[in-house]
């Protein structure tokens, strides 16, 4: 596999995390119905990423999986339990804080992969892989503004509170 194929498989990680972190926050906030709805369609985009990605990944010898389910209802939420200390430990609304944090965090990850990849495709005149990463990165663009723009209103009551 070539140093593409390794950037394609670290992309396609990192896009998978941020799909089942948003169902994560959605299906722990589904009390904030904005978040509940937003999250859950801001993980589809990442879910067709996942497929996008798994089509293009074998031209460079990564094979990337595009039908593993993602962990959603009991699972997620066992695996969630130990997020919930930090909700019964601090005010209201500062697990939401954390989790939308964390949100941002692998987004502007998932961002930047989505970044080498562009320049790698620019500089092996690569246009498939160019124009993928032309339609995919705004999405993940707009998901870290999202979460960004929730971490600014909720921060001065939560933390203030």
């Amino acid at each position: 596999m070539n140093g593409i194929g390794l950037a394609l498989r670290g992309l396609h990680h990192g896009e998978r995390g941020l799909a089942q972190d948003l169902l994560r926050v959605s299906e722990r906030h589904a009390g904030e119905h904005e978040i509940h709805h937003v999250a859950r369609d801001l993980s589809a985009w990442s879910q067709r990423h996942l497929r996008e990605l798994a089509e293009i990944g074998g031209r460079y010898g990564a094979r990337l999986g595009a039908a593993h389910a993602l962990e959603t209802g009991l699972a997620a939420k066992f695996r969630g339990k130990g997020s919930e200390l930090v909700k019964h430990r601090g005010p209201p609304g500062m697990l939401l804080l954390h989790d939308l944090r964390h949100i941002h965090v692998q987004a502007a990850g998932v961002s930047l992969d989505w970044e080498m990849i562009a320049q790698a495709a620019r500089g092996g005149r690569d246009t498939a892989l160019l124009r993928l990463a032309r339609r995919c990165h705004p999405d993940t663009l707009r998901q870290m503004r999202w979460a960004d723009a929730h971490l600014k209103q909720l921060s001065a009551q939560v933390l203030n509170s």
